[in-house]
């Protein structure tokens, strides 16, 4: 995803890497395997840190020419912004922490993205299923996952950002990506990465609109009346705010391939950004901190 390496979170403890991880993923099997407590993505992906560098993901995403017109064509983030975001977020979740349902969370998605298709802004064809570009939206986790672990949990390590690799191309397998479809190698990813970020990515119309605090986004779905009246005046802080870590957690070389200005001054400002999240954050009581499905999945696997 997205630069960033891992070790654990502040105050939290990391479980200690799989012996062989990487082994367990090397063959194709009939069910990819549901993640489980000991795995990194259980513990990052339902921290309400996702709401942070989630978005991050999200620009590389449409910043590749297919995926921007599959979703500048298709998609309802424009007329239903909050719905659309809801619903990604419960998917994400789903993957992580649904057990078996995670499978078919995967397969649905799937069969939604099934008749998505049209014309790139290149003049080529695509389809939401061709194998690169849904390989890319699966591969965009990986650097930004990394890159928020350096700014708002804490850096990897060269052993845990393996680890992070192999349990990433699990969750591909979970999405119905084939292996041959997704790096093998930390080492490969890089050079895969870098090749789609020179060769692909380009400033695309929905990445122009992620990047504009300006944009006009309605209060949330269900907001009270003192939300509502007061949302003109939060609504411009809040989106600043969102647009500058999502400019802060995009690799750098992904910044520079998309034009996106980013000065000392900034980057010193995200690093005392984040370490006030990581001293809030982990000090949160467990319903706070996590999302509902994955505060109940952690309950339930303790019990």
């Amino acid at each position: 995803m997205d630069t960033g390496r891992a070790a654990q979170s502040a105050g939290e403890e990391i479980p200690a890497p799989v012996p062989g991880g990487d082994r367990t993923l090397s063959t194709e099997r009939a069910e990819p395997l549901p993640f489980t407590p000991d795995t990194l993505l259980w513990d990052m992906t339902g921290d309400i840190r996702v709401l942070l560098y989630l978005p991050a993901a999200l620009v590389l995403q449409v910043a590749h020419p297919a995926v921007g017109a599959g979703v500048d064509e298709h998609s309802v983030f424009r007329t239903d912004p909050w719905g659309r975001a809801r619903r990604s977020l419960d998917s994400l979740q789903l993957w992580i922490y649904g057990g078996d349902r995670a499978v078919e969370e995967g397969r649905r998605l799937r069969r939604l993205h099934r008749d998505i298709k049209g014309t790139d802004t290149r003049g080529r064809p695509y389809h939401a299923l061709s194998p690169a570009p849904y390989a890319w939206v699966h591969a965009t986790g990986f650097p930004v996952f990394l890159r928020a672990a350096e700014y708002l949990f804490r850096p990897f390590d060269e052993a845990g950002e393996r680890r992070l690799h192999a349990e990433a191309r699990r969750l591909g397998r979970i999405l119905g990506i084939r292996e041959r479809d997704m790096p093998g190698s930390v080492e490969e990813f890089w050079t895969y990465f870098d090749a789609v970020v020179h060769d692909e990515l380009e400033r695309t119309v929905v990445v122009e609109e992620l990047l504009d605090p300006r944009r006009s986004v309605p209060p949330p779905d269900g907001a009270g009346a003192a939300l509502r009246l007061l949302w003109p005046v939060l609504r411009p802080a809040l989106l600043r705010l969102q647009v500058f870590v999502t400019k802060g957690l995009l690799p750098p070389v992904a910044r520079e391939r998309l034009d996106i200005p980013w000065a000392p001054r900034d980057e010193r400002r995200l690093r005392l950004f984040g370490r006030v999240v990581r001293a809030v954050v982990p000090r949160l009581p467990e319903r706070l901190r996590y999302l509902p499905v994955a505060y109940a999945a952690r309950r339930a696997a303790r019990a």
